[in-house]
């Protein structure tokens, strides 16, 4: 077929339907040429046409009469000189980075690689194999209409989130509440009964591991493993299509609007930091063979080899303006199309790094967030570190932003461990870690704490086992972290004995109590409400099944008394406004007590104290806290309360009785009073 080429217009990037037919538009600094192929309904019979006008480094082109369904994709030609960092080779049909739907999940094959495996040359030797058969297609769509329903955002205060992190498949993939075909998929995540359980636990948001479509490497699939979490991207626009169980992106439109209904935001966790192509080795599916000295960050004295602050083989190049707007872009559309509520930013420091490889607080995707007028509402949380020189930014990054608070986990996690020497960190966590916050006028809420994330132990596994056991991964149990602050309680794994299951349970009670008690944004890991175990797996980055999906159907007592306990703590930081101050305590506010109800001093932080208690006093309440890291009872004396007024044990993790402002606090236990 003939197609007939009109100038069109080298703006908006992509595919734009109107009316009459299509634009395409693509970026490249450096391409000769660029071809647009064009596919039948079902991917094949390739037909090219050229895109012959190029403004401002777009190749653009308007075809009429195409129209919403069209399945495309490009070929770019230009020099193929890795030595020099160009990687052109247009025998690999490359995606469009701003298509919003593809035809079908991107799996690993030789054939994608721009040069010939296990050739003697390496990455220098070039690969004439087409890859248009083992490629999915972009699809035109029209993004035009969607019944929102006058449903707005819940624009929830930062001062009251909580939010509940969770993965689209493993939320609902064993749930009986959900409809088959819906689950894990964003129908189930958006069916009547798994509403209902979001809104029963009290969270004001839900945080979504990555949605956008990734790729499962060739050596996952060489042991018979997936990629579940979803960190290794290759469009950001265009969502992972077995997410979607009716094919239609609108899925997760409906799916938002129908948790806003029940007033509970959605947040994406977004990776900008690298891409599934990785380093000179990776295969070419878009960015490598659309301009790879441009979307990467190349090494300046020899361009063939890759910056990598991310541990997954190249570094994406925000410091370019067309990289950048394509990173803005993205986000703006998941905000303006999609209704998104925030962002978490993987790995955040390698995107305010500048051209020295550096991170600064004046970065250009800083400045551009900040002053971006839709953008700047949105909830933006960043994990503050990276893997490389000056990685690790916890506290550093603008007012403004949430950061991951990994301080507080550890802490909290060797304080409920018994370790020695962690009660003036604990008490400094607790109060939204003022040492690394209180600065700059930012907020308590800026810290977002967490005991537990996907990363990671749950919080069943954080007390019954001392090793990571990742021997599902097949890597030897080489992968996932080495320390990570926990304790089995005296057996590791599976066991049936009494005293090491209560003490598991009571240190697993003090650190969810903790979380929930805080000051700053607490986070809660999806699964840790009912005490979902991994098997001692503290990275199921791989394991798309049931070794991460959480099991609804065998809740056991404990998890079901956790649960309980998590909606009690909800509900009682919804109706004590104390702890969601967005300001820092002052000094006269919060006073931390020993257990003779003497004020501490200096010298007994110092000592190796494992039971601490605080009363915290403003125009909004007066509270007392005891928390005992301690596996044996503390005899407590309680300070006295002001005159004509009494205390009242209002929530405890163990059975406690109050006898004229003494109490004998349990081993691994909190008890919260308060003033009435």
């Amino acid at each position: 077929m003939t197609y007939k080429v009109l100038p069109g217009l080298p703006y908006p990037l992509g595919s734009t339907l109107d009316k009459n037919g299509v634009n395409f538009a693509l970026f490249s600094k450096h391409a000769t040429r660029v071809e647009l192929c064009l596919f039948d309904h079902e991917g094949k019979n390739e037909e090219r046409v050229e895109l012959p006008y190029y403004t401002d480094e777009v190749f653009h082109g308007y075809i009429p009469g195409l129209s919403w369904g069209q399945r495309y994709a490009f070929r770019v030609y230009g020099p193929y000189d890795p030595d020099k960092g160009m990687r052109f080779n247009p025998n690999k049909l490359v995606l469009d980075p701003y298509c919003k739907k593809l035809t079908s999940p991107l799996e690993s094959h030789p054939a994608q690689f721009g040069y010939v495996p296990n050739h003697p040359k390496g990455d220098l030797s070039f690969s004439r194999e087409d890859s248009a058969s083992v490629m999915p297609k972009c699809i035109v769509v029209d993004e035009n209409y969607f019944d929102w329903k006058d449903i707005s955002k819940p624009k929830t205060p930062w001062a009251d989130e909580v939010i509940y992190e969770t993965h689209v498949r493993g939320f609902t993939a064993l749930n009986p509440d959900v409809e088959k075909a819906f689950r894990g998929t964003f129908n189930g995540l958006s069916s009547k009964k798994v509403v209902e359980y979001l809104k029963s636990l009290q969270i004001s948001a839900v945080e979504l591991l990555p949605v956008a479509s990734f790729v499962t490497d060739g050596l996952l699939k060489s042991k018979g493993l997936t990629n579940y979490w979803g960190y290794d991207p290759i469009l950001f626009m265009a969502p992972h299509t077995p997410y979607l169980s009716s094919g239609a992106t609108s899925e997760i439109k409906w799916a938002v609007r129908t948790l806003h209904e029940a007033g509970i935001e959605v947040i994406l966790d977004v990776v900008y930091n690298h891409t599934a192509e990785g380093n000179q080795y990776g295969p070419t599916l878009c960015y490598r063979g659309i301009d790879n000295a441009v979307y990467y960050r190349l090494k300046k004295d020899n361009p063939r080899y890759y910056e990598d602050t991310t541990g997954c083989g190249a570094s994406f190049n925000l410091e370019h303006p067309r990289v950048l707007q394509l990173v803005m872009d993205s986000l703006r559309y998941w905000a303006n199309s999609m209704q998104i509520d925030g962002f978490r930013f993987d790995l955040a420091t390698t995107l305010a790094r500048d051209d020295k490889n550096t991170f600064t607080r004046s970065s250009d995707f800083l400045s551009v967030v900040q002053q971006d007028p839709v953008l700047q509402r949105l909830k933006l949380i960043a994990e503050p570190w990276d893997l490389g020189n000056g990685g690790y930014q916890v506290g550093t990054f603008r007012p403004g932003w949430a950061e991951w608070n990994d301080q507080f986990r550890d802490t909290v996690r060797r304080f409920w461990r018994g370790e020695m020497g962690q009660a003036a960190g604990f008490a400094e966590r607790m109060l939204g870690s003022p040492d690394l916050y209180n600065k700059n006028g930012r907020k308590t809420w800026e810290s977002v704490n967490f005991i537990t994330a996907h990363d990671g132990f749950s919080l069943c596994d954080l007390v019954s086992y001392n090793t990571k056991h990742n021997q599902d991964n097949k890597e030897d149990n080489k992968d996932g972290r080495d320390d990570n602050c926990s304790w089995n309680g005296g057996v590791e794994g599976p066991t049936n004995k009494a005293d090491v299951l209560q003490n598991r349970f009571s240190r697993a009670k003090g650190l969810m109590s903790s979380l929930l008690l805080s000051m700053g944004t607490p986070m809660i890991r999806s699964g840790d409400e009912v005490l979902q175990s991994n098997n001692g797996n503290n990275n199921l980055y791989a394991q798309d099944n049931k070794v991460s999906w959480t099991d609804w159907g065998n809740v056991s007592p404990e998890g079901r008394k956790m649960l309980k306990l998590v909606q009690d703590l909800m509900a009682f930081r919804r109706n004590n406004p104390i702890l969601k101050n967005d300001n820092f305590l002052k000094s006269n506010e919060c006073v931390w007590f020993r257990p003779d109800a003497s004020q501490m001093r200096s010298s007994d932080w110092e000592a190796f104290v494992r039971a601490i208690s605080c009363r915290i006093r403003n125009e909004t309440g007066n509270l007392f806290f005891i928390f005992n890291g301690f596996d044996g009872d503390v005899s407590w004396q309680i300070p006295a309360p002001n005159a004509h007024k009494k205390w009242k044990v209002i929530l405890s993790t163990e059975k406690v009785f109050l006898r004229t402002n003494h109490v004998k606090v349990p081993g691994w236990s909190v008890i919260v009073l308060k003033e009435i």
